[in-house]
């Protein structure tokens, strides 16, 4: 069934509860060193992977065995235009791989340095090659159990792959989304009419991607002068018309939303944890998810969007959540 209320356990320290504070440390440089150096035994264990699916498609990843008996494989699936090495996904993987489990850190494609893999443009429906690649990854890593975290569009992804995990031959423990994107209409608007810096931070990280694209594909895409789209949404909409099979944005948009019917099969366990300062996933969208028993909703007053800062070293609470709901699932707890 599925719960909604607010959890009083997160509690951020003094001078740090506002949720742009929250929210633009976790992109910071100085939480990307923190997190590198907490992550060293993740960085330096890990092997890239490079997974074939159907029709060609290429993802990579990144693979870090236990050097004894596993507890269990936990995937990671990052957020637009962050990456398997995003300090956010670093942080949670340092610290399940020290509870005993093995860690493999996906790529989107066009995420991280993968640009030259696949022709074809990412983009949020592109649902089937993430859930191939899921099935690849346990294919290679056989595991007592499998777990699938996921943040911000990667909690998006993670919970309909959880919809599709049976169908697929996915066998997953649970699936724990932070911060998913619920409504992209929602999050689009939020982007463009909240906090410039946001807005600015996508869609600059956007366009450096499109231009890494471009790079390695300059037979195919020549996007001109990307400087020429001011808003997330009108560079979207010109990239849904001309890449995608998509007729218009608001199509595109609806898509991979959550809302609706969505996630009304979902069968496999899941958690989905939201802020409700996020100033990117307006979490009044929550009502309009599908029941399901296999959903719980937990909704925190603050931590802003993916940070749950809980002290001044940038240490997440959302970590700990995640450990303490893996290990609160079957073999995970052993």
């Amino acid at each position: 069934m599925t719960q909604r209320g607010n959890c009083s356990t997160f509690h951020p320290p003094y001078g740090m509860g506002n949720r742009h504070i929250q929210s633009m440390f976790g992109s910071s440089r100085l939480r990307k060193f923190l997190m590198r150096r907490r992550a060293v035994d993740v960085l330096r264990l890990s092997r890239g992977e490079v997974l074939k699916c159907s029709d060609g498609v290429r993802l990579k990843g990144y693979f870090t065995p236990q050097p004894e008996n596993s507890k269990g494989l936990v995937i990671f699936l990052h957020g637009w235009e962050g990456s398997a090495d995003s300090a956010y996904v670093l942080s949670c993987a340092a610290l399940l791989y020290r509870s005993g489990f093995e860690i493999f850190r996906l790529n989107f494609r066009d995420h991280g340095d993968t640009h030259n893999l696949n022709q074809g443009l990412f983009h949020s429906c592109r649902i089937n090659e993430a859930v191939e690649a899921v099935g690849c990854i346990q294919k290679l890593h056989r595991a007592q159990q499998t777990f699938l975290v996921g943040y911000s569009l990667g909690g998006n992804f993670a919970l309909r792959i959880g919809v599709r995990a049976e169908v697929a031959g996915l066998d997953l423990a649970k699936v724990v989304a932070i911060c998913p994107v619920l409504r992209p209409h929602s999050t689009l608007e939020a982007l463009e009419n909240g906090f410039w810096l946001y807005h600015h931070y996508f869609l600059k990280k956007w366009k450096n991607s499109l231009r890494a694209k471009a790079k390695y594909f300059p037979e195919r895409y020549n996007f001109g002068n990307l400087g020429r789209f001011r808003t997330i949404s009108e560079a979207t909409d010109f990239f849904v018309r001309n890449y995608s099979d998509f007729p218009d944005l608001n199509a595109y948009l609806e898509g991979y939303s959550l809302t609706g019917d969505a996630l009304a099969d979902l069968s496999v366990l899941s958690h989905l944890i939201v802020a409700a300062d996020d100033p990117i996933i307006p979490c009044e969208d929550l009502p309009a998810l599908a029941a399901s028993e296999a959903l719980r909703v937990t909704v925190l007053p603050n931590g802003g969007h993916c940070a749950f800062f809980s002290n001044y070293w940038l240490e997440s609470w959302v970590d700990t959540k995640v450990l303490e709901e893996i290990e609160s699932t079957g073999m995970g707890s052993r």
